[in-house]
């Protein structure tokens, strides 16, 4: 009972901080933005060093600190576009960006802890994998009635997950994908998929207001667009969990694990909401 109580406080302080982060105005949202990419990619780069061996404290802060300019750079130039300063913005960050890679491949030639390369590629890949996902949520937010639709975006992850898990452990017989996650069905994953398109359908025709630029098919379709790469994304954080050997990515978040736990789906949701999104004005 005491557990299920810190688990339902945990939870309902991490959603109210990404609501309040989206909802209240841009500075918050920025400040959610770093506040994730930086706890997300100390996670990641300590679960790497279980497996290859330490990279350094210099390193980890290093590399939390590209981060961190990545996405605070990139939200910059968003909201600053059409203003007529986005390109100094863009030179500035970008330039700092630059070093920070620079940096970090030289710093490379003067490891002497596990393997230089393996750190660097796992570095730079901590960037692609939680940094750039992180950052690209302003081209969402900044968007069309963004605000509505990235919170629209967190809430179909949630409500996919809370529909696979039922569906799973009801009806669940069928393997997804024993080798990485033994517990995922395909009964699951489609119980996942039919809550999010449900969202879907419930934003548009339950806050018309909120989401009136927006079609029926359109919503629907970005929750077919959550519910499968939702999937993947989980898939994937399993994959490294289940290499270097661990349950949960952290402890920050008792009773739920670390912040990459709840944020998996989300880092490969976010560049695949963006690509939809750039198809739909393209067609």
């Amino acid at each position: 009972m005491k557990n299920l109580v810190l688990r339902s406080l945990t939870g309902a302080l991490y959603v109210a901080v990404i609501v309040c982060g989206i909802v209240i105005n841009s500075t918050l949202f920025t400040a959610l933005g770093c506040l994730l990419a930086a706890l997300a990619v100390n996670e990641f780069l300590h679960l790497v060093d279980r497996h290859e061996g330490g990279a350094g404290l210099a390193m980890h802060l290093l590399d939390v600190a590209g981060a961190l300019v990545l996405v605070y750079g990139f939200d910059s130039v968003v909201f600053s576009l059409g203003t007529g300063s986005s390109f100094p913005f863009l030179a500035a960050w970008g330039g700092l960006y630059l070093i920070y890679l620079i940096a970090r491949l030289v710093a490379t030639l003067y490891s002497k802890r596990g393997c230089p390369v393996r750190s660097l590629v796992c570095s730079l890949g901590a960037q692609v994998y939680i940094a750039l996902p992180i950052a690209l949520m302003s081209l969402v937010y900044n968007s069309r009635q963004g605000v509505a639709l990235l919170l629209g975006v967190f809430i179909m992850i949630w409500l996919s997950d809370t529909g696979a898990y039922l569906v799973g452990s009801t009806f669940g017989r069928h393997r997804l994908f024993e080798r990485v996650s033994p517990k995922k069905s395909w009964e699951g994953f489609f119980g996942g998929l039919l809550f999010a398109v449900a969202a879907g359908f419930l934003f548009r025709f339950g806050f018309p207001d909120l989401f009136d630029a927006r079609s029926w098919a359109e919503l629907a379709g970005l929750g077919l667009v959550v519910g499968v790469f939702g999937t993947w994304g989980d898939l994937v954080e399993s994959l490294i969990k289940r290499t270097v050997g661990v349950k949960d990515s952290g402890n920050l978040l008792p009773g739920h694990g670390g912040i990459l736990d709840r944020i998996d789906s989300l880092l490969l949701v976010i560049p695949a909401v963006v690509v939809y999104s750039a198809l739909l004005l393209l067609f």
